[in-house]
């Protein structure tokens, strides 16, 4: 029993050993945290008035020389070493009106009253913000209390003369806007936002009104600086969005809504046209990519595939037309690029790069007529275009140089070939396309346009002298080589291949 009893008090000294040390290290783990937490209170908040007193003149000194974010420190700092100090407050709230930050502003304005509830210049910065962010009742409470200490002050009697006409205004747009009336709407909102330059809703109103009114672009313009009048103004960044894609412009729509997803990536209306305008966008900058590369057939099927995931807003469609169209003119494939360009051309009469392609496809099918329709046209539109310029001179070239006739080859024979080969060639030719061997109107027109054709080079290359001007590249038929003038066809030189000559032709009456 004694050996027992005696084995059991050694553990309890060494227990009761350990337990003063643990409470020791905890006792002096505790000091050193109060003693650096000390520490640590005492370096922010236990700044002397000398400290204090220099960050707010360095403050003043920034300001004044226009270094705003440097200014702004020293005043975090003034503030952070006396709370209690209404002044500072009030030059924060100066520095963060310099930045454009007026609703950073506000809450130290009110600190600055809360402070001093007479301090005047504050309340009526304070109301002067409110009223230009179409705050009018708290405004209004301002401007009074301003008054009730100062009834003379000027300037708080014309800002309630404002906050007074401003509500007015306010009402008068918003019953507008209530009968559907948006023209009257936004000439009533430009004024209620001449005085609240700051108020989103009246932004967004009217940003709506010219969205009615078929005014997209000037919805941008109100909407735009109103997603920065809202703390978290995801529906305007979606709005901007839309709007910037059913314009076409892809790339401001798609830089719209990743801002609305940054500000909730969860946000479904977001993100579900943000996968859209993504898909479309990469589309459109892959097609164009590949017309850089002149990999025209691949940008070709990368536009039908734009049209196939955008077939609703009419931009994307005829952009695609356009570009098909451009780049079929590439590919030398003119038929296709005619009725390509025409249809892009009916959706967008006035698009200068459509009526250009055009004409150019019509050079490939040698219509020489019709591209110098389509350049002119386009010049119509754009006179200073040098590109359209140069294009119209050669399509002129090209249809002039077209219309000198190849009298050799009108009659098939090589340019040695003798007057018994010409006539030979040229009776044969003759007999196969006499008018009399055609029934319709138009096959007879056409049948009598080769057989003038292939009379004159008869004509021709049976003259000498006229022969001798083919030779030399001049054509003796050309009008503009002919003396004189007149109304009506003549035959070169008293000819004429419907009468006299050895070979006769009767035309018989239908």
């Amino acid at each position: 029993m004694h050996k027992s009893v005696h084995k059991s008090t050694v553990p309890d000294s060494y227990t009761l050993f350990i337990v003063k040390f643990l409470l020791f290290k905890c006792f002096f783990f505790i000091l050193c945290n109060v003693q650096v937490t000390c520490l640590f209170i005492s370096g922010v908040l236990g700044a002397t008035p000398v400290e204090i007193e220099h960050h707010l003149e360095m403050g003043r000194k920034l300001l004044a020389a226009g270094q705003l974010a440097e200014a702004l420190s020293h005043y975090h700092s003034a503030v952070e070493g006396d709370s209690k100090n209404y002044l500072t407050y009030y030059k924060r709230a100066a520095v963060f009106l310099a930045m454009g930050k007026s609703k950073s502003a506000l809450p130290d304005l009110s600190q600055a009253i809360q402070l001093k509830p007479d301090f005047l210049a504050a309340r009526l910065q304070r109301g002067n913000i409110l009223l230009k962010q179409g705050n009018t009742e708290e405004a209004r409470e301002d401007f009074l209390a301003v008054l009730n200490r100062s009834p003379d002050h000027e300037e708080a009697h014309d800002q309630l003369h404002k906050a007074d006409d401003l509500e007015l205004l306010q009402e008068e747009a918003h019953e507008a806007h209530h009968r559907g009336d948006y023209f009257t709407t936004v000439q009533v909102l430009e004024k209620v936002i001449e005085l609240s330059p700051w108020d989103p809703e009246s932004r967004e109103l009217r940003a709506e009104c010219y969205i009615r009114l078929g005014d997209p672009r000037k919805a941008i313009m109100d909407l735009t600086p109103a997603t920065r009048l809202r703390a978290d103004n995801r529906a305007a960044f979606l709005k901007l969005s839309q709007l910037h894609y059913s314009l076409g412009d892809h790339h401001d729509s798609l830089s719209q809504v990743r801002e609305c997803l940054k500000l909730d990536q969860d946000d479904k209306e977001c993100f579900v046209h943000y996968k859209q305008v993504k898909k479309l966008s990469k589309q459109l900058d892959s097609a164009e990519e590949l017309i850089l590369e002149q990999r025209y057939q691949e940008a070709t099927e990368k536009y039908e595939s734009v049209m196939r995931t955008e077939p609703n807003v009419a931009f994307y469609t005829n952009k695609a037309k356009e570009r098909i169209c451009f780049c079929l003119v590439k590919m030398k494939s003119a038929e296709e690029a005619v009725d390509i360009c025409s249809e892009a051309h009916q959706r967008e009469p006035q698009n200068i790069h459509i009526l250009r392609d055009r004409a150019e496809a019509y050079i490939l099918q040698q219509e020489y007529e019709k591209a110098v329709e389509d350049y002119q046209e386009a010049r119509e539109f754009d006179q200073e275009n040098q590109e359209l310029r140069e294009g119209l001179e050669r399509a002129q070239k090209l249809l002039k140089q077209s219309r000198k006739r190849d009298y050799y080859k009108i009659l098939g024979v090589s340019r040695s070939a003798n007057k018994q080969e010409i006539i030979k060639a040229y009776r044969k030719l003759a007999q196969q396309w006499h008018p009399d061997n055609f029934q319709s109107e138009a096959d007879k027109k056409e049948a009598e346009k080769k057989f003038i054709d292939i009379a004159s080079a008869k004509e021709v290359l049976t003259n000498p002298e006229m022969r001798q001007k083919v030779d030399s590249g001049e054509d003796p038929l050309d009008p503009e080589n002919q003396q004189g003038g007149g109304g009506g066809r003549e035959w070169p030189f008293g000819f004429n291949p419907f009468e006299g000559g050895n070979f006769h032709f009767k035309f018989h009456q239908h």
